[in-house]
């Protein structure tokens, strides 16, 4: 056996630093210079419900895993793993992930967790699902998944953001899905898709919250207003926005369920984005 061994010139060997829980950048998409959504691929044990999420990041300069949590944006069924993220410029992790190419690695901690899943909800004829921000992703996945049009008659996602251009993450998967070769059928009429600003000019403006407070939001839809004997709900957002929507949901008559404990609506309250 050689002691030295000579590499050749013409085909360098790369240095790939070997993260735990390695998985593979696919691609990735910059919406707004503070958004951007990425695929990575997905490991082959990894099981997860529509609607949780895991823990993922990047080594720290210490050598120590950094991780946060975020919403599994795709589906069960999906052959890979999306994630939408805000870019925070002097965020320990953003500030890094932000710059992630195709072929690079994140750490992925495959043990999903998460109340936003359909298993916490009793059954109902409405589902509705209320977002801000990135709290959009753990829905881009529900509103993906055949379980959440084979349990609804209707399905309402609402999504509030300060300008257009934030909205275009959803809008553009909204209207793909019907045309989707796999639940396209399904989905049909039955999704309705609700997007309102807060800051910038748009088709609809303002707060959810101030929208179905004033009940303009079931005057657009053209549909009655919460109702516990039907309605089911959703929310993911900043933690100002969770608190508000508990408020006009439990108002209504809606209880707030979880995993073990199934009732009419459910709020993530491991993270906010």
């Amino acid at each position: 056996m050689n002691e030295h061994v000579t590499v050749n010139d013409a085909a360098p060997v790369k240095a790939v630093p070997t993260l735990p829980d390695a998985q593979t950048v696919t691609s990735v998409k910059h919406w707004t210079d503070r958004l951007f959504s990425f695929r990575v691929s997905r490991p082959q044990s990894l099981r997860f419900r529509s609607g949780e999420f895991v823990m993922i990041g990047l080594m720290g300069e210490n050598g120590r895993p950094l991780l946060r949590a975020y919403s599994i944006a795709s589906p069960s069924w999906d052959e890979e793993l999306e994630f939408y993220s805000i870019k925070v410029q002097d965020g320990p992790l953003t500030s890094r992930l932000q710059h992630i190419q195709p072929g690079d690695e994140i750490i992925l901690r495959p043990k999903p967790v998460g109340t936003l899943v359909h298993d916490a909800l009793l059954p109902g004829k409405r589902l509705y699902f209320f977002a801000t921000g990135t709290g959009i992703a753990p829905f881009a996945s529900l509103i993906r998944d055949p379980e959440t049009y084979e349990n609804y008659d209707e399905v309402i996602l609402t999504h509030t953001c300060r300008e257009v251009a934030e909205l275009e993450y959803g809008r553009q998967l909204v209207e793909s899905l019907r045309d989707d070769p796999l639940i396209g059928e399904l989905v049909g009429d039955k999704l309705k898709y609700y997007p309102t600003t807060t800051r910038e000019e748009s088709p609809k403006m303002g707060r959810i919250t101030e929208l179905l407070k004033s009940g303009q939001v079931f005057e657009d839809l053209g549909i009655p207003p919460l109702n516990p004997e039907t309605d089911r709900a959703m929310v993911c957002g900043s933690l100002g926005l969770n608190n508000d929507i508990k408020e006009i949901l439990e108002a209504a008559g809606l209880r707030e369920g979880a995993n073990s404990d199934p009732k009419e609506y459910v709020v993530e309250k491991a993270f906010v984005g």
